[in-house]
């Protein structure tokens, strides 16, 4: 993590250097030209940007240039004795209630929290999903589950997949009509808050210069007759021969999802799986789609057997997946 340290007064430069000495990351920027310019170049340069000054011009010079919580840098304001370590911007998913606490033990001073959750002693929704690898359609999804969670003091979660432990605020259900928050890999339609969890592989075998526009209609169609998420996808998996299929790479890359490559030594060593002569006469393998997706998911679950096209054959493969109540620090991550 990258951490900017503006200052404008000596004694708010004396406490930056004290504490660039401590903070693995971060560094004392100078003001070449002004506090308002180093401020800016912080924001579009550093991960974290601390600013020893009077919170007026932070929130001036900055506010013109935020954007998305997701990608706004973390923001915090001391005054230049570190006293007060305020977590102004991004305190959950850019971490900045985190470091104000970091700094506020270097400092002797207090960090100032205000989101809600901190305050209450629960779960940071939203960074919470995130570090559980729990995806969504929109932002509003875990705005509205994080309100409820703040109002009521809970939240009932079902989830499809296994839960070795639930953070505070979160109690598990059994039933699907009890919960105020869902998780799973299917496209449910419902109107609750629905989190859907990266535990899907997609193998994937197919001829030669297949383009690009025919992978995005033969996935369409497949996870809308299985009633599955997009957003539940982990990675792709193929066999190595297909590493240089320029329309498969950029499937895989359009929709940011890694893709893993297996040989046909690897392949042929994948039981319950149906053999593909055309498979093994074109690559030596006794298939490409159903045992890529199991290699890689590392399981012997397929939740759907291969589909076939005219150039392209998918399986989708369930990877193991637990919920945990693990929040780590986004500093250390």
């Amino acid at each position: 993590m990258k951490i900017g340290i503006v200052a404008c007064t000596d004694g708010g430069r004396k406490l930056g250097r004290r504490i660039a000495g401590q903070l693995p990351g971060s560094s004392l920027l100078e003001a070449e030209s002004s506090i308002r310019a180093a401020l800016k170049l912080a924001w579009h340069s550093c991960d974290a940007v601390v600013c020893i000054m009077a919170s007026g011009i932070v929130v001036r010079t900055l506010a013109p240039l935020m954007q998305d919580k997701r990608s706004d840098p973390a923001v915090l304001v001391l005054d230049e004795q570190g006293k007060h370590v305020i977590s102004l911007l991004s305190g959950h998913l850019g971490g900045a209630n985190a470091l104000a606490r970091q700094i506020a033990a270097i400092t002797g001073g207090s960090a100032v929290i205000t989101t809600a959750s901190d305050t209450l002693g629960l779960v940071a929704l939203d960074l919470w999903a995130a570090q559980q690898h729990l995806r969504c359609d929109s932002n509003q999804v875990l705005t509205k589950a994080s309100a409820k969670l703040v109002n009521n003091g809970s939240l009932a979660l079902y989830s499809e997949t296994a839960i070795e432990e639930l953070p505070p605020g979160l109690i598990a259900v059994d039933c699907e009509a009890e919960a105020d928050l869902l998780v799973s890999h299917r496209n449910i339609s419902t109107d609750k808050p629905l989190l859907h969890p990266a535990n899907l592989v997609v193998g994937i075998g197919c001829n030669r210069n297949t383009p690009l526009e025919e992978f995005e209609e033969a996935l369409a169609e497949l996870f809308r007759d299985a009633v599955f998420s997009p957003l539940a996808i982990r990675n792709l998996a193929s066999i190595d021969v297909k590493n240089d299929e320029e329309g498969l790479l950029l499937f895989a890359r359009k929709n940011g999802w890694p893709i893993t490559f297996f040989s046909r030594r690897q392949i042929n060593t994948v039981t319950g799986v149906s053999i593909s002569k055309a498979a093994v006469k074109a690559v030596g393998a006794i298939g490409v789609a159903e045992p890529t997706a199991l290699l890689s998911a590392q399981t012997s679950t397929l939740l759907t057997r291969k589909k076939k096209w005219q150039n392209i054959t998918m399986a989708v493969a369930q990877a193991p997946f637990s919920l945990s109540a693990q929040v780590r620090d986004p500093l250390n991550t």
